[in-house]
């Protein structure tokens, strides 16, 4: 492989030729699957010619940046698109652009809610690769993959045919959804890398029967990697660029019109928000009158500042009374996302549709500023509906924050 060049071997191009060789060999294992090679090309042959490529990557924290010091620029995310401004883009690289939208602790289920928000800009961003990295969040989706593979037709239906790859990331204990979640992959005949793939095997090696990293140099704490980790996971998508690179182009591009593998039911979930609602829904906001800015913050793109996430929110506050907040939409689907919080201010929620109640949202679950996304309804057909969210009993002097919602007409 001669894709990523050899001073990105360990950061200092201080390996030796056997450490290199070792080395490219544990990256190779990362290609899970080469996959229908025809959008991926696409996007490289641009990229030569000169013209404008939009890299984007979303999935939970490691995506964001976590365990990378400093982050903005020492991510998986930067570290592999600068891996392929070098290797493709001519001249300073500047038709290269970085969409990075991970966020930490949240499955696919907020993020095809997100999706429209941050990888597109609300069709502002046209990507020409899209990587899908939730193998370790998605143990909080309650679809079991329907939102994941729903997130990647998202993704793969777009006008302009972007190529998307799955990411399966790895946690200090051996563990990811791979399991779960290639079949989509294989399905659709999706480029797919694996980091469990390339370092857990090796994790149990001495050096003397080939080990390149250890788990101390590799994870940072048991979820995310270091910046050694890091670098790894963009040398194992350096890879799958150098190996489509170098192949013959596919005659024909992949087909999305087919059964899913898992489901596709959250394919076309829109964000609804204080600031689009009352043109898609009738709302009374109740005593849910306020704007919370204590909020869930992701490093974007390339900045080192956190970016709030769900500014356009409602929240009940201690003073604010006890009335409902409604909201009355005609929808098949609905995914409310709401605040956690370790602060004791915040208190529980009943939330009810069609006069039932329907689930209690508990801000202490997860006990830290975070979206927390969970599906009110999923029906086949469109149809009215009216969601109620009150505060519970004995909590109305407590907060409540309504971050959104994700709907599908």
């Amino acid at each position: 492989m001669t894709g990523p060049s050899s001073d990105a071997v360990d950061g200092t191009g201080a390996e030796t030729a056997p450490q290199e060789s070792a080395y490219r060999k544990m990256i190779a294992k990362s290609l899970l699957n080469q996959g229908n090679n025809q959008r991926l090309k696409r996007a490289i042959e641009k990229a030569k010619r000169g013209e404008q490529v939009a890299i984007a990557y979303i999935g939970g924290s490691i995506t964001q940046g976590a365990g990378a010091e400093p982050l903005p620029t020492n991510c998986y995310a930067y570290r592999s698109y600068q891996l392929f401004k070098r290797m493709f883009a001519p001249a300073d690289g500047s038709s290269i652009h970085l969409v990075k939208a991970g966020l930490g602790g949240t499955p696919s289920e907020l993020g095809v809610v997100r999706y429209d928000r941050d990888v597109t800009r609300d069709g502002a961003v046209k990507p020409d690769i899209v990587v899908v990295e939730f193998a370790v969040n998605d143990a909080d989706d309650e679809t079991e993959g329907n939102c994941y593979e729903s997130l990647v037709l998202k993704a793969l239906g777009a006008d302009n045919k972007p190529a998307v790859i799955l990411l399966f990331s790895v946690f200090e204990n051996d563990w990811n959804l791979q399991g779960r979640l290639a079949p989509v992959g294989w399905h659709y005949q999706l480029p797919m890398v694996s980091i469990k793939d390339a370092v857990v095997e090796q994790f149990l090696w001495t050096r003397e029967q080939g080990n390149i990293v250890s788990k101390e140099e590799f994870f940072a704490d048991m979820y995310h990697p270091t910046n050694r980790g890091h670098e790894i996971m963009a040398d194992c998508l350096g890879h799958l660029f150098d190996v489509t690179d170098r192949a013959v182009s596919d005659e024909e591009d992949i087909s999305i019109h087919k059964p899913p593998a898992i489901g596709n039911d959250f394919i076309d979930i829109r964000l609804l928000d204080r600031l689009n609602g009352p043109s898609i829904a009738r709302i009374n906001e109740g005593s849910f009158r306020e704007t919370d800015a204590v909020l869930q913050l992701a490093e974007m793109d390339d900045h080192s500042l956190g970016t709030p996430q769900f500014p356009n929110n409602w929240m009940h506050t201690a003073e604010a009374g006890d009335a409902p907040f409604r909201m009355t939409l005609r929808s098949k689907r609905l995914i409310l996302v709401y605040k956690d919080s370790g602060d004791a201010e915040f208190g529980s929620a009943n939330i009810g549709v069609d006069g039932k109640m329907v689930r209690v949202a508990d801000p202490h679950q997860v006990n830290w500023t975070h979206c927390h996304a969970v599906i009110l309804y999923n029906e086949r057909e469109s149809a009215e509906h009216t969601v109620e969210i009150a505060m519970a009993d004995g909590q109305q002097n407590k907060r409540f924050t309504i971050l959104g919602f994700g709907y599908s007409p």
